[in-house]
């Protein structure tokens, strides 16, 4: 195979560059897609009740509220219209479609008609088609002005869209000076940075294109993928070229030095993309598929990445080595350190410490406060500000709706007056409270009825006072399901964004138990191979998940809410990607430990591979918290910073509680790994 590839080099490094062009063409034609409801399982409850509702009925539920300041009851009446004929709107609900407005309104119920109307200020609600957000929003903005205010999920997603592709070209643009100042005092060639940045940029590229045959990507992936995939990556590269660099100066030819460098680099290379690979790999049992598509873009990823290290990465070097020959400047930081006789003397006081903390972080992190959506707007944001002064006046808006059978008037009203009585209900929408249940529907008009009647099902549409998510929020629709329950036994739909993040919650919760176990059971096998060893998994395992579990642990302590999303996908990428931080400081002490004391191999193992291990912490910390910087998606800001911070994390445990497991476990560690012919002379 080497053979081939150094015969081949410039068809090869030609046919990469042809590839990673046309990707760039054609990842045009892969559409984002930023509703998270999409990614929920077809079988889930609400959106089964969801298509029931599209069957139907013409409108859904509003996903959208605009609040006019200081206006009449008629230049409310005026303003509803333009916002109907606006492309995009359909179904505006008001005052005037739940009373009549003719009449003196102090007549009427207060709480029905301060959800619409109060202290001069109007409350629309309405739908904004899926598709159409952007355009429609903006329409939407220019009708109200800045004086007035918007907020709900449309306005979310399209915040969403016009956000993520700027916010991801911010980041690259400071990311990729960053890191290419990290490799600049980590080498000793101007050129080798670029080499290492064209090595994955090229297999990104090539990953952005694949994603035409899957027709989408979601904004999260879009976001995270290529960034991470080049930050998780990058070691491949850069221990290839180290490796070709060393033998340079033993071998006449650079083509024999090369041969040498991916033979001695396939194994390490390989056991460290084996292992990103199956925890990537986990995120696609996932039944969220938010999580199953973020997976299969970084499974992509990896193993293009592997490919482009392994095929083009040589192909390109020996092209061009003697640029990199001509561009060698002095090591600008040692690569070898001699703190590792002063760490080792920590490993008692480290090992009491993660004792204290192993068991509180982990209970910790697994008791944070969740969100399951977005996490909502930021406070310096027009959508966050207006989101506020929406509710200063209006109070807190979650529209919820329910489909019961049709035609028996009577239990429907007794079921209203039910719902009715819970507090955080402020009014409710149907036939027998707007119309009234003594009216027989057949002697009214079609254009009066068709909100409140499908052929086989009633609407009730609940305005309530929580958020759309939150113990408040869930609390209420297991009470409005059990309400409903009482009436119509199962024959019922509730829908709504609250009810949508009770689904999800339910459903992600799931995935966190499976996702993990299949993270550590496949990273564990990986590690069992390449060790051969049963107890070096468990430590390396330990090690990690303990820096996973600090990590996570802060919102907790720090009383944040943490997106959920972000969670479940960080506990798996952070052990993933950081895991190989452990493989590569293990496997350079158990060949040390073949030729001397446990002590003296961990000693020298943290002087020798502290600086690679760091580099490539610094870089995978580096783009997580740009990530989180740059981004105005809660979502994405927060796998930032859980990956920025967890980076750093896993690099302490690595420098600091796996020497110290390393010590102590020496006899276990010797005799629970096959031919491990550690040094058995002299123990310290």
């Amino acid at each position: 195979m080497t053979e081939l590839i150094l015969k081949y080099k410039k068809s090869i490094v030609i046919t990469f560059i042809v590839l990673a062009m046309v990707s760039v063409v054609v990842q045009f034609g892969v559409k984002t897609n930023y509703d998270m409801v999409d990614y929920l399982s077809d079988d889930a409850p609400s959106i089964k009740s969801t298509d029931v509702m599209d069957k139907e009925f013409n409108d859904d539920v509003p996903n959208t509220r605009v609040m006019i300041k200081d206006v009449s009851i008629q230049e409310a009446l005026a303003y509803k219209q333009k916002l109907e004929a606006i492309a995009g709107v359909s179904g505006v609900m008001w005052l005037d479609d739940v009373m009549d407005v003719t009449t003196p309104i102090e007549m009427e119920n207060k709480d029905t008609v301060e959800t619409y109307y109060k202290d001069g200020n109007a409350l629309f609600s309405f739908e904004i088609e899926s598709g159409k957000e952007v355009e429609t929003t903006d329409a939407v903005y220019d009708l109200i002005g800045k004086d007035n205010a918007m907020s709900g999920e449309a306005l979310n997603t399209a915040n969403s869209q016009q956000s993520t592709t700027s916010e991801t070209m911010n980041a690259a643009l400071i990311l990729v000076p960053v890191v290419i100042l990290i490799l600049l005092l980590s080498t000793t060639s101007w050129l080798e940075p670029v080499f290492f940045l064209i090595t994955i940029g090229v297999s990104v590229l090539i990953n952005m294109g694949t994603n035409i045959f899957l027709g989408e990507v979601s904004f999260v992936t879009q976001a995270v993928a290529p960034i991470l995939q080049l930050a998780v990556s990058l070691d491949y590269a850069i221990f290839l070229l180290h490796s070709f660099t060393d033998y340079r100066e033993t071998e006449e030819t650079p083509a024999e030095a090369m041969k040498l460098a991916m033979k001695r680099s396939f194994p390490a290379i390989a056991a460290s993309a084996s292992t990103t690979v199956f925890g990537f790999t986990a995120l696609m049992f996932m039944d969220f598929g938010l999580g199953a598509d973020l997976g299969l873009n970084l499974l992509k990823g990896i193993i293009l990445s592997f490919i482009s290290v392994m095929v083009f990465l040589p192909a390109l070097t020996l092209m061009l080595y003697k640029w990199i020959d001509r561009t060698k400047h002095r090591a600008f930081l040692p690569s070898k350190y001699n703190f590792g006789k002063y760490i080792v003397k920590l490993r008692i006081p480290v090992l009491l410490i993660v004792a204290i903390l192993i068991v509180p972080a982990f209970l910790a992190q697994g008791n944070t406060d969740f969100l399951y959506g977005t996490g909502g707007n930021p406070d310096d944001t027009r959508a966050g500000q207006d989101e506020q002064a929406i509710e200063a006046v209006f109070d807190k808006y979650t529209p919820m709706v329910l489909l019961v059978p049709k035609g028996d008037l009577a239990r429907e009203e007794l079921l209203v007056q039910d719902l009715d009585d819970l507090n955080e209900v402020k009014s409710t929408i149907s036939y027998v409270n707007t119309v009234g249940s003594g009216i027989p529907s057949a002697y009214l008009d079609e254009s009066i009825t068709e909100s409140f009647f499908s052929e086989h099902y009633s609407r009730i549409t609940l305005n309530t006072t929580t958020d759309s998510e939150g113990d408040e929020a869930f609390a209420l629709v297991e009470k409005v399901k059990q309400i409903a329950a009482d009436y119509y036994s199962d024959d019922y739909h509730a829908l709504g964004e609250s009810v949508t993040m009770y689904d999800m919650k339910d459903i992600v919760e799931k995935d966190n138990t499976l996702v993990n176990a299949l993270t550590v059971i496949s990273i564990a096998l990986v590690l069992l191979i390449t060790f051969r060893s049963i107890s070096f998994p468990v430590v390396l395992l330990l090690t990690i998940e303990t820096s996973v579990w600090i990590n996570l642990a802060v919102p907790y302590l720090t009383d944040s809410p943490l997106v959920y999303i972000g969670y479940l996908i960080i506990s798996t990428v952070q052990l993933a990607a950081t895991v190989d931080y452990g493989i590569l400081f293990t496997e350079n002490y158990t060949q040390l430990r073949k030729d001397m004391s446990a002590l003296d191999a961990v000693k020298k193992t943290i002087d020798e591979k502290t600086f690679s291990i760091g580099v490539s912490a610094s870089i995978l910390s580096s783009v997580g918290f740009i990530l989180s910087a740059t981004s105005s998606d809660p979502i994405v800001s927060s796998i930032g910073l859980l990956l920025g911070r967890g980076a750093l994390l896993a690099f302490i445990a690595v420098l600091l509680l796996l020497p110290a497991l390393l010590i102590v476990l020496d006899r276990l560690l010797a005799k629970t790994t096959w031919k491990s012919n550690f040094y058995k002379r002299n123990e310290e």
